[in-house]
């Protein structure tokens, strides 16, 4: 596809796996959470939940193996404790990511970012890849009825940055994400990351890059 840049009005950026390569962050956290609990999550048991949120992976081990003595939301919040000392000992945001925040940010655009992962963790991300000046909106799947694929979280992103749907572009990494942002009659560019294999989602994605810096490269330069 053709991108004519003059479309858009605003920017929508999904979050794991595509700033932040944290992708084998929740899966270590994952594994080592739940082994405390007598549940050994193999790398294929972690594709199988990689798209989920986090309250939706604690119920899904759970009804997978039932435990005793802890709470799915005590599971769910060690693996997410997990995650943050992870990104602040290790995270670095992935080639192009500053260079398309900013690209965006000088033509106006106002940008949102748009994720499945907690509040809390969207939050801490920004901040300790010091891109908080980047977003006028940080919205998780915590704020809306249900997370991706479905739509609810592109449709309330499109209504905080006050644009029409058809008028933001979306970045994404997963199939899930390529979904929800279609569904909610978005463009919608792929960047597959290393954890996602996104051949099935191509199809529905208007255009795939290899990486936001190729896309940069191409389209802001």
């Amino acid at each position: 596809m053709h991108f004519k840049l003059e479309q858009f009005q605003a920017a929508i950026f999904d979050m794991d796996g595509l700033l932040i390569d944290s992708e084998p962050f929740w899966k270590r956290a994952e594994r080592e959470s739940f082994a405390e609990v007598g549940i050994e999550v193999t790398e294929e048991m972690s594709n199988v939940t990689s798209p989920m949120t986090t309250a939706e992976v604690a119920a899904h081990w759970y009804a997978f193996r039932p435990w005793v003595g802890r709470s799915m939301r005590d599971l769910e919040n060690a693996v997410i404790a997990r995650v943050r000392e992870l990104i602040s000992h290790q995270g670095r945001p992935l080639p192009g990511v500053r260079e398309i925040l900013h690209a965006c940010r000088s033509r106006g655009w106002r940008i949102a970012l748009a994720s499945n992962s907690p509040l809390t963790l969207c939050e801490h991300v920004v901040d300790a890849l010091d891109l908080r000046p980047s977003f006028d909106v940080i919205l998780s799947a915590d704020q809306v009825t249900r997370g991706k694929p479905a739509p609810d979280i592109y449709r309330e992103a499109a209504r905080r940055l006050e644009s029409p749907p058809s008028q933001c572009v979306v970045f994404e990494d997963s199939v899930s994400g390529v979904l929800a942002a279609r569904a909610a009659g978005m463009v919608v560019v792929a960047i597959p990351s290393a954890a996602q294999a996104l051949e099935q989602a191509e199809p529905d994605a208007h255009a795939v890059f290899p990486s936001l810096l190729s896309f940069w490269e191409t389209h802001f330069t």
